[in-house]
């Protein structure tokens, strides 16, 4: 009876392969040939997974050569199979103009205890070995994990979030875009707060906004580059780039207004507006700042404050290419560029991004 359904499956007759078959697994169920071909049918019953498994179980249990064999090519037909698919999924969604712009996907922490299956997933759905998805998996912070088309993206997002791992995806442009007006002082009337600000083209005006239009505190620390002179092993002199200090920044989002105003301690005038006054002390740019913070803590206690510039800027650092596409907005004086100010610009249009979509989303499914 086996080489009849051998012969029905050359003429590709699969619903008789399908009868024989029947009889074959009640009366031997154990035999390797009947459980290749009962793989075969389910392969070209369009049923992948079954018939993976079946395969699986052949490659673990039988030692004859040429099923083995059968078997392997079998896996190998189903894996062709399913890059082609998602080849073809990938072509249709970025098949829309606008998911053909830049974007970037990102993945969020995830529970250790969840981690071993989020780890089998993840390499699945990406194509990549067990370790490399244990340690691309984030356990603390953001991670920075691919730059390409949205839409490209978007479909592997998709995927991850079906499978239990948190992620998001932005458009470039969409950050791009975002205004942002450079703080030269601020002062208070009850709820309205006025600010002095520079806007994109260097033009300075002022603007009066109220707290409650604030969603979002994003704050970092950004190293300020020298050259200096230092002994090397062999005692002889070298020039080093070294990181002698740090710039403070606070970013308040303003999404209503599709803007960030960006606060930076040398560029902030303390002697205006607000009553922080310089102290005359041997740390007066830090005392300052801390004033000005505490002053900004008190007036919006329940805005969340984003601070894990520093392990998101690392993940990112190295992507020059997409770094370089992003105005940073920021001015510190640098004798050569930066990629860490594009980073935090980054950083905080992520949030500024990712925060508008939720509220977005949530005014559009109030339930």
């Amino acid at each position: 009876m086996l080489d009849q359904v051998i012969t029905a499956f050359e003429c590709k007759d699969y619903q008789t392969a399908a009868k024989l078959l029947q009889k074959l697994l009640i009366e031997s169920p154990e035999n390797p040939w009947v459980q290749l071909y009962y793989g075969r049918l389910k392969e070209v019953s369009h049923q992948p997974q079954e018939a993976e498994k079946v395969y699986r179980q052949l490659l673990r249990f039988t030692t004859h050569s040429k099923i083995i064999s059968q078997a392997r090519q079998g896996l190998q037909r189903l894996e062709e199979i399913k890059q082609e698919e998602k080849q073809r999924a990938i072509a249709k969604s970025i098949s829309a103009p606008d998911n053909n712009e830049l974007g970037i996907l990102v993945l969020e922490p995830i529970n250790n205890e969840l981690k071993t299956k989020a780890t089998s997933n993840f390499a699945q759905i990406m194509q990549v070995d067990v370790y490399t998805a244990r340690v691309t998996l984030p356990s603390q912070n953001w991670r920075v994990y691919r730059i390409g088309k949205i839409g490209e993206l978007a479909f592997y997002g998709a995927q991850l979030q079906q499978a239990g791992i948190p992620c998001f995806w932005v458009k470039i442009p969409q950050i791009q875009q975002i205004q942002v007006f450079q703080v030269k002082y601020l002062s208070a009337d009850k709820s309205q707060i006025k600010v002095v600000c520079q806007n994109e083209a260097n033009q300075t005006g002022s603007m009066t906004f109220d707290l409650s239009e604030v969603t979002a505190r994003v704050v970092g620390l950004l190293p300020i580059f020298e050259q200096v002179v230092d002994i090397n092993a062999r005692g002889k002199l070298e020039r080093k780039t070294k990181t002698q200090d740090y710039a403070q920044f606070c970013d308040l989002h303003l999404p209503t207004r599709r803007s960030i105003l960006r606060i930076y301690d040398q560029g902030y005038e303390f002697q205006q507006g607000l009553e922080i006054k310089p102290q005359a002390s041997q740390n007066t740019m830090r005392i300052n700042w801390n004033n000005l913070m505490n002053w900004i803590d008190k007036q919006l206690p329940e805005v969340k404050i984003w601070s894990d510039f520093k392990p998101f800027a690392q993940t990112v650092i190295d992507q020059t290419e997409t770094l370089n596409q992003i105005p940073s907005h920021i001015n510190i004086f640098r004798r050569e560029k930066s990629h860490w100010d594009a980073a935090f610009h980054l950083y905080s249009g992520i949030i500024f991004t990712k925060n508008a979509a939720v509220q977005t989303s949530a005014k559009n499914n109030p339930n």
